[in-house]
């Protein structure tokens, strides 16, 4: 009798059954065992282990014919498929009994894998069976988190609102990054902010220390989020330490100082970026390829608007040499870099206005509003205006030949809508398109450590800053001077940008 021999016999039986199998299939014999041995803790059917034994044989035969069929194959066909693992769902046992310690027995199921590719790369998602059929949205890859070990080190240097509320939380995000050092003027931040996110305290630097980095192997990148004025001098200190640099936006104060940067990169062999997060940003980067895809036609005008209301007049960006600018360079540059980047090629002439409210506090150093218009090839214009004193707005709609993208919170860090529209006959289409959202941070952060692991140029370098410097240089000149700028003739597209990164 099987049922009621108690779990010695059934270990016996099952035993012999892995024995058998052991003589087909190694591999696939380890996950048979595995649910034998579950099956051993409680008894069971005559039916139930004529399944198991049935099963495992049919499997066994099957793994060994397969095995036959493999070796007559030539060897990198082998190598270059990764086989699937797993128990179908057809195959799983439905009808089994978990009897907890106290005697309780509810009803279960078999603990099996389901099927799934399970490539050995670090770098390379697991494939799990489809489950979607086509009509809805497919899941992207399931997520390849590199290994701590194997992650680039940051050292972000400075600890105010975008490295305390979006920066580091965004390393939960990375796949490729993690921070390991701290630089800042405050011991209590330090302190605080080091033991929130794990960074031992000897990876902790003040600004008088900052120059020690060169001797930590831990930091192969220095973030630079500091007032403008400062991105200059901690970039080139930063690459003489032998460091890679990404750099926060606005690049530096002026095109000059762009330049000095870019050369003591050069210099020292190492790598800039300018964390322009909008060409890394999924919404941003579809409109890019629907314009440069002429999906409505060719691309006529665009107009783009960044606004936002201050309310300090103490703080660094409202003091002229610490921000360079007001709303131009702070918020301004996102209409700006994101026109260059959906065209994909450069203006020609810039004509500009800018306008301070006499007697507020806020504005007595820096413009309280810069509107201006471009001229692109091809007769493209481009109208901008950016506001520090009113409402936040962030969009941009691009008009095109045969109907219009329009992009909602464009530049902000969360939360785009994306609508386009054009007309089919008698109606005229609206749509919606959803995109699933990625944290802009992260996934500028993972390609610039993707471009330090693989020695390759970033998509967004210092010669991309520099770019837009010189532009809102004219663009000021503009504004005073009350009349059209012309620009230095630049031809081809994308001349400023690195390699696209690679879609996550």
């Amino acid at each position: 009798m099987i049922v009621g021999t108690g779990n010695f016999l059934q270990a016996r039986q099952y035993a012999f059954v892995y024995h058998h199998l052991t003589l087909r299939s190694m591999s696939i014999t380890n996950e048979l065992l595995n649910t034998v041995l579950r099956e051993a803790s409680r008894e069971v059917s005559r039916k139930e282990f004529l399944t198991l034994a049935g099963r495992g044989l049919a499997v066994g035969v099957a793994a060994g014919t397969l095995a036959s069929c493999q070796s007559e194959g030539p060897a990198d066909a082998k190598a270059a498929t990764t086989p699937t693992t797993g128990t179908p769902a057809s195959e799983v046992n439905a009808t089994t009994t978990y009897t907890s310690p106290g005697g309780q027995k509810v009803p279960s199921s078999e603990a099996v894998s389901p099927p799934a590719k399970v490539p050995t790369a670090l770098d390379q998602p697991i494939e799990l069976e489809k489950w979607k059929s086509d009509v809805d949205p497919q899941s992207g890859p399931v997520p390849t988190p590199l290994p701590p070990d194997k992650r680039v080190g940051y050292a972000l240097v400075g600890l105010g609102h975008l490295t305390l509320e979006e920066i580091l939380p965004a390393f939960g995000e990375c796949k490729k990054s993690k921070p390991v050092a701290l630089v800042s003027a405050s011991p209590e931040k330090l302190k605080k902010v080091a033991q929130q996110y794990g960074i031992k305290p000897e990876n902790c630097y003040s600004y008088e220390t900052y120059d020690k980095l060169k001797d930590n192997p831990e930091v192969q990148v220095i973030y630079i989020v500091l007032p403008n004025s400062m991105h200059a001098e901690y970039t080139i200190r930063g690459a003489q330490a032998g460091k890679h640099i990404l750099c926060e936006k606005p690049m530096a104060n002026s095109s000059a100082e762009c330049q000095a940067m870019i050369d003591a990169c050069k210099k020292a062999n190492k790598k800039l970026m300018v964390a322009y997060r909008i060409q890394y940003e999924p919404y941003n980067r579809q409109v890019k390829e629907m314009v440069r895809g002429n999906k409505f036609g060719k691309p006529k005008y665009i107009e783009a608007q960044n606004s936002q209301s201050s309310a300090n007049p103490d703080h660094w960006r409202h003091k002229k040499a610490l921000a360079g600018g007001g709303a131009l360079p702070d918020i301004g540059l996102y209409c700006l870099n994101t026109s260059r980047f959906v065209l994909g090629t450069e203006p020609t002439e810039v004509f500009a206005y800018s306008y301070s409210t006499p007697g507020n506090p806020l504005f007595k150093e820096v413009e309280e509003v810069m509107s201006w218009q471009m001229r692109f090839p091809e007769g493209i214009l481009v109208n901008c205006i950016t506001h520090y004193n009113t409402h936040d707005s962030r969009f941009y709609r691009v008009n095109t030949e045969r109907g219009w993208i329009h992009v909602d919170n464009a530049y902000a860090y969360t939360g785009q809508q994306l609508q386009t529209s054009h007309a089919e006959g008698p109606a005229k289409m609206k749509n919606q398109i959803v995109l699933s959202e990625k944290n802009q941070f992260a996934a500028e952060m993972d390609h610039f450590s993707e471009c330090v692991m693989e020695d390759k140029a970033p998509h967004t370098p210092g010669e991309e800053g520099l770019q837009d410097h010189r532009i809102m240089e004219a663009i000021y000149q503009s504004a005073r001077e009350g009349r059209p700028v012309k620009l230095t003739e630049v031809k081809g597209t994308d001349v400023f940008r690195g390699p696209e990164p690679k879609q996550a």
